[in-house]
């Protein structure tokens, strides 16, 4: 992992659309994953990406609406490589399907998809459900694609994963005596905080361990959109959202502009070959420490969510979740 002296920039920032990051790349050559493609942030990640040329699979759970995204993106972009495969992240067997489905070389996984529900739910391991589909399902797909995309950083020259966090880790560490909530009240803003984290520690430990297969993990922070994962919030979450916004905590950006910083981490040259860092509006964000203010300190990364020496723990205990010997 290349660790620079002062934190990379590039000429993108909140105002920032997908298109723009795209603008001008031929990606004939590139095969990628979208998860959580269907709709929102994912489904303009996919555009941008199919709209420069690239083969792009929808990793989703619905496929009807795949296949409706699908469509309209291949419409609108004048592509026709553009597939739909079922993935459920929350079940071990259907992310082991899609990996044993996926054939050739991959050169961009974009680990997008994530749910918010309102109240506790488990899968039948007896997970959390946001922390198995934000963190573990995606953990479980990128291992299984680990090869895939060994093969396509040998054939591109490089392979980016993409893991969406978002400014909501501010609020929580990996609480590792208790991930699943099994003793603590259940809170759903701090089981989403706590998923979130854990995504961007994954890119730590992953860029760590396969940087010298040629593939490089960073995490992307879309910012403060509207999309169908706040449809099901609680009265208290609709509140916090409100008072942060408020505050000024975030602006409300476009699907469009959401997308764009996933783009920078995925094709931006200032991220090839150099991996680990957590970015937001387009930029590589500060460090700030664990005891700052989520709403004077938005546009920062806490230490706990990108701190080497707690992305290796959360690896090795998400490999024992798993079932899968240490490494």
């Amino acid at each position: 992992m290349t660790i620079p002296n002062s934190l990379i920039t590039t000429r993108f920032n909140a105002t920032s659309i997908a298109a723009d990051v795209v603008a001008g790349l031929d990606l004939t050559s590139v095969r990628a994953i979208v998860t959580g493609a269907s709709s929102g942030i994912g489904l303009e990640t996919a555009r941008a990406l199919a709209s420069a040329g690239a083969e792009v699979t929808l990793a989703v759970r619905n496929i009807a609406a795949g296949a409706k995204a699908a469509e309209d993106i291949a419409k609108s972009t004048r592509n026709e490589r553009v597939r739909v495969i079922a993935l459920d992240l929350a079940n071990q067997a259907s992310v082991a399907n899609f990996v044993q489905s996926w054939k050739g070389p991959l050169h961009l996984l974009i680990n997008n998809a994530g749910a918010i529900p309102s109240t506790l739910s488990r899968t039948v391991e007896g997970w959390e459900l946001q922390f198995a589909t934000n963190y573990l399902g995606h953990f479980t797909l990128s291992l299984g694609l680990h090869d895939a995309l060994a093969v396509g950083a040998r054939e591109w020259g490089e392979a980016r994963i993409v893991s969406v966090s978002s400014t909501a880790h501010m609020r929580s560490p990996v609480v590792f005596d208790d991930i699943h909530f099994e003793r603590r009240e259940y809170d759903p803003q701090a089981a989403y905080a706590q998923s979130k984290t854990a995504n961007s520690l994954f890119a730590v430990e992953a860029t760590r361990r396969w940087a010298a297969d040629g593939i490089v993990t960073n995490t992307a922070n879309p910012g403060g959109i509207a999309t169908g994962l706040q449809r099901d919030f609680t009265q208290k979450q609709k509140d916090y959202l409100a008072a942060a916004e408020a505050a000024g905590v975030f602006v409300y950006k476009t699907v469009e502009q959401g997308a764009a910083t996933t783009l920078v981490a995925a094709v931006a040259p200032e991220f090839a070959h150099t991996g680990g860092h957590y970015l937001t509006d387009g930029q590589e964000a500060h460090t700030v420490p664990n005891d700052a203010d989520l709403f004077k300190n938005s546009d920062g990364v806490k230490q706990w969510a990108i701190d080497p020496d707690i992305a290796q723990k959360l690896w090795t205990v998400s490999l024992e979740l798993i079932g899968q010997p240490a490494a």
